[in-house]
């Protein structure tokens, strides 16, 4: 068998999808993207794919060395997210010619069914009770919510009980039987993550999600040791050498990208990795649905899996959703905040490739918004 044809697709409303063909008809998806980069990663796999053309494609651990460590300038989000992409459809084929879920392939289930939870904003604390409501009343058991909007670098008092304000409401919401995860969204300077994370022990969050921006994971022990709140971090580390000092830091949940940290193979190894460091896994996925079925294919072969995030309505998706372009998309049924183990083969789902093709040619250019202070000057998103 042979690789043929790699082919990429700008899906609304801020995906990317590759699709990789072979010789014998068995076809492969992925989802390499950065969001509000899909373009320039779109150019990376296709420079990527000249490596791949006319190669066996279950050869998949070589391919990754390869694709990996083939240039001489390696890593960062760009390329990373690139061979994300690439692996989860190599794995795909890989599973649907073995007639398996890619999960067989790891080792088999540890479980058989995974948690989920939904994200319901956060920056606007008058929509915190209703969205919080509207989760719970789908059956999800846990939802995250962004803890502010921009901070400056010594938030004030008024602002810092903002926070707690807004986590209170949704927390009030779910009452002590769910789980309130909180994200810093890397908005919070160390100062501030030090002072909100005392504030916020009371109300017992599942996690604080990226209390520093990565560029300063170093003082992430310093944080960590200021707060009994279980930390989290991981969605802009890139690879297993990225987490390494985040893991010795003491994180208590690694939260690597499939779509980003280099796919399946790469997001494997950073799950023993973490293991070892007796960090549980949940694994960032805001979207869409190749991403997070190869997110749930190593969800039910990790046993320090926590929690999955998934998109389903999240606002960025206005537009276009989760399920728009799966042929079935009962795949990703959701019962009381847990999805069922998908035992089709590969990735589990079908794609709708006409539905898909159609998007591409609609494509979109989604950016990440730019922020400023009141005083003009740049503010984290």
């Amino acid at each position: 068998m042979k690789i043929t044809e790699i082919e990429t697709f700008l899906v609304p409303p801020r995906w990317l999808f590759c699709r990789v063909s072979t010789d014998e008809g068995v076809v492969g998806w992925g989802e390499p993207v950065i969001e509000g980069r899909a373009a320039t990663v779109r150019t990376a796999v296709h420079e990527l794919s000249e490596l791949l053309i006319g190669q066996d494609p279950l050869q998949i651990e070589h391919h990754w060395q390869v694709l990996t460590k083939g240039g001489f300038y390696r890593g960062g989000p760009v390329l990373s997210s690139a061979v994300a992409g690439l692996d989860q459809a190599l794995w795909d084929i890989a599973g649907k010619v073995r007639g398996a879920p890619v999960h067989e392939l790891l080792g088999g289930p540890v479980r058989d069914r995974v948690r989920i939870y939904s994200w319901v904003g956060g920056d606007n604390p008058s929509q915190i009770e209703d969205a919080v409501r509207e989760q719970v009343e789908a059956g999800f058991t846990a939802v995250k919510m962004n803890a502010s909007g921009r901070m400056s670098p010594i938030a004030s008092s008024a602002d810092l009980a903002a926070v707690v304000e807004r986590a209170s409401i949704a927390r009030s919401v779910l009452g002590p039987d769910r789980d309130l995860a909180i994200d810093f969204h890397g908005r919070v300077t160390r100062p501030n993550a030090r002072r909100l994370l005392r504030l916020l022990e009371p109300l017992q969050p599942l996690f604080v999600e990226e209390p520093l921006v990565p560029e300063e994971r170093q003082h992430l022990r310093s944080v960590i040791e200021g707060t009994t709140v279980p930390i989290a971090a991981g969605e802009r580390l890139y690879s297993r050498w990225d987490f390494v000092q985040a893991l010795d830091s003491g994180i208590a949940v690694a939260q690597p990208d499939i779509s980003h940290a280099g796919g399946i193979s790469e997001v494997r190894r950073i799950a023993a990795l973490a293991e070892v460091h007796g960090t549980a896994m949940a694994p960032h996925c805001p979207l869409g649905p190749i991403a997070l079925a190869a997110s749930l294919q190593i969800a039910f072969a990790t046993p320090n899996f926590l929690i999955q995030e998934q998109s389903l309505g999240i606002h960025y998706n206005a537009g276009s959703d989760l399920l728009d372009h799966l042929v079935d998309p009962a795949v990703f049924h959701f019962d009381d905040g847990y999805i069922r183990r998908p035992t089709g083969p590969g990735l589990g789902i079908e794609i709708d490739e006409e539905s898909v093709r159609q998007a591409d040619a609609r494509g979109h250019e989604w950016r990440s918004p730019t922020w400023l202070h009141d005083d003009g000057s740049f503010a984290e998103w």
